[in-house]
């Protein structure tokens, strides 16, 4: 059964009921027309189904037509809500509900919605696809309300992704109870990136723009060495610093190859939002 809500009938109960709750969790809303406690709680159960995307299946039994299958149920009142799990009820609330009840009765049942993104990400990183796995933990960890597990994940992918000023703000909110075997752990590796050498080719250009700081082919080339190197806010600081003298240096090329970097990070990098606003305060 494809689907997170599904309206009980007398042919699909057994199904829908009992089968399906040894794939995943029902919860049963039993309501009736005439019951306006039903009609307001209709929405959240609606909402919270489709945030769950699947992991448990809302299935609706209207009590007036299906009578007999509310009083097997033992239902006295409306709204009543029922979980099924392998073909037993395991948990209930009856009346009017608030959304944070409900959700602490699914809770106790299904992993939150943010575990699957962890799940996945973590696949994703051992398949080597890091920037997928980068997406899904940034909102993992936003929706988990920072757990700490997925901070040192996301410092992890980060690292390997030689986003090191990121990882070092990142591991700079961990509090010192936190700060444990895998926090330092963490903490060695992103000191012994950082502290790695870069590599002969930047270097050079580096001593060669120090030279001839207002050589922008040497500004471009080094840029492009940076980025090439994952190291995008070297390359994105560097041509700022030539913009903020200059918007449209070399005949706009410098602001071109900024762009562009912004374009490859992605609207949701932090490094975009950061350099995007600094760019807007030159241009207006």
């Amino acid at each position: 059964m494809n689907t997170s809500i599904v309206d009980v009938t007398e042919e699909n109960a057994q199904a829908v009921l009992i089968d399906e709750s040894f794939k995943r969790p029902v919860l049963v809303d039993f309501w009736a027309d005439w019951c306006g406690p039903c009609k307001t709680l209709a929405p959240i159960l609606v909402k919270l189904a489709h945030e769950y995307n699947g992991d448990f299946l809302l299935a609706k039994v209207d009590a007036d037509a299906l009578g007999p299958l509310a009083s097997q149920f033992g239902v006295q009142s409306l709204p009543t809500l029922i979980v099924m799990i392998e073909g037993r009820p395991v948990d209930m609330l009856v009346g009017a509900q608030a959304e944070t009840a409900i959700r602490e009765m699914l809770r106790k049942h299904l992993p939150e919605p943010w575990q699957k993104d962890l799940a996945e990400a973590q696949a994703l990183v051992q398949a080597g696809k890091l920037e997928e796995a980068l997406t899904l933990l940034r909102q993992a960890y936003k929706d988990s309300n920072e757990t700490i597990a997925i901070n040192f994940a996301l410092t992890s992918v980060l690292i390997e992704l030689k986003r090191y000023d990121e990882a070092e703000k990142l591991l700079g909110t961990v509090r010192l109870k936190d700060q444990n075997h895998d926090y330092e752990q963490l903490k060695a590796r992103l000191d012994l990136a950082q502290n790695a050498e870069k590599a002969p080719e930047i270097t050079a250009l580096e001593e060669q723009l120090a030279q001839s700081p207002d050589d922008l082919n040497l500004v471009i080339q080094l840029a492009a060495k940076y980025t090439q190197n994952q190291h995008q806010k070297d390359a994105l600081e560097l041509l700022f610093k030539v913009m903020q003298k200059d918007i449209n240096a070399k005949d706009g090329e410098i602001k071109k190859e900024f762009l562009e970097i912004l374009a490859v990070l992605g609207a949701s990098d932090p490094l975009t939002k950061s350099y995007r606003g600094r760019l807007y305060s030159l241009l207006y």
